[in-house]
């Protein structure tokens, strides 16, 4: 039996109180609402973290999402689950997660198969991208109009000077090599070791000086705070389990008044990228995003789609920025006009 949940969210103050406390009050369901406090995640991966069937999952998923605990995105094939965005749900599960032990034997389990199911997703994508790092730029220009996505990119950033940027998930550090001019000195990150190997002897064949690269964590940065004028994520985010944590992962080391600007797919039905080319997430929407940004306190300045005649994909940019006070920006106006 997995419990009794018949009333939907949508009922009056006390019934909806008595149907989230209801809810709530289940082991798995509890078990369920913790796994989703830190990372999105598919009734696959619950299935494998929890180690009960689909259809078990499924029932347990529909009870949370009826009593408003949880939201359900479906990308596709594939279905991701969060906790629920709007103040009310969220802040009663939150009351509710405050209450867990977090040394509980059976919560600690379920944290480590967590990041076990994370790891095997992460494994996946590295693996195609090292057997596939000789042409990954060929791969990437076959579903979108590269040149004119880097024409688009370049101009985004043309309206102030770039002292450092870091790219995230470097790749073959084209990304680097187009706004090398544009650029002081400037970082590229992957967790791939084959890729980077790739992208130093592309920076080194075109002569690229001011680029450094180093192998890192997109959830857990080495970096510090406050280091960079531009942070740029190219079609990096639909390959992970948790985009919005690596949003505002890297959001934290933005200098006050500095950009991040996302480069991904704006959301589609090509099924086939996941098994073929690993992609996590069938695109990224515009709401998403923004919720993503607002979450990591930043300001959203510019969102623009590009789509080519001959391409099923439409390859979506935003631009945001970090709206601390830049100090420097300011003591430099303030001079201007002493």
């Amino acid at each position: 039996m997995l419990g009794v949940v018949e009333q939907p969210a949508t009922v009056g103050g006390h019934d909806k109180l008595v149907a989230i406390l209801r809810a709530a009050g289940e082991s798995t369901r509890l078990r369920i609402l913790a796994l989703l406090s830190d990372a999105d995640l598919t009734v696959k991966d619950l299935t494998s973290i929890l180690g009960q069937s689909q259809p078990r999952i499924s029932r347990h998923l529909k009870l949370l999402a009826d009593a408003g605990l949880v939201t359900r995105s479906a990308e596709g094939a594939w279905a991701f689950y969060r906790l629920a965005e709007d103040d009310h749900g969220y802040r009663l599960a939150d009351i509710v997660l405050d209450h867990l032990d977090s040394a509980d034997p059976t919560h600690t389990r379920d944290r480590e198969r967590r990041a076990a199911t994370h790891r095997a997703n992460a494994e996946a994508a590295a693996g195609y991208f090292a057997a596939n790092a000789e042409v990954w730029d060929h791969i990437r220009s076959l579903h979108a109009p590269e040149a004119e996505v880097e024409a688009r990119m370049r101009a985004m950033l043309t309206d102030r000077p770039v002292r450092t940027l870091l790219d995230v998930g470097t790749g073959t550090g084209r990304i680097l090599e187009l706004l090398a001019d544009q650029t002081e000195r400037a970082t590229g990150i992957d967790a791939s070791a084959a890729m980077l190997s790739v992208a130093r002897a592309n920076l080194a064949r075109a002569g690229i000086t001011n680029a450094r690269l180093m192998q890192d964590d997109v959830y857990a940065l080495s970096l510090p705070r406050d280091s960079f004028d531009v942070v740029i994520f190219h079609q990096v985010l639909h390959y992970l389990d948790d985009p919005g944590r690596a949003v505002a992962e890297v959001a934290r080391t933005l200098r006050p008044g500095g950009r991040l600007l996302v480069v991904d797919f704006a959301p589609h039905t090509l099924e086939a990228l996941r098994s073929e080319a690993q992609h996590r997430r069938l695109g990224i929407g515009r709401e998403e995003m923004a919720e993503w940004l607002r979450t990591a306190n930043l300001e959203t300045d510019e969102v623009c789609d590009l789509t080519g005649t001959d391409s099923e994909l439409t390859v979506t940019l935003w631009l945001a920025h970090d709206p601390r006070i830049n100090s420097d920006e300011t003591r430099h106006k303030e001079g201007a006009f002493a």
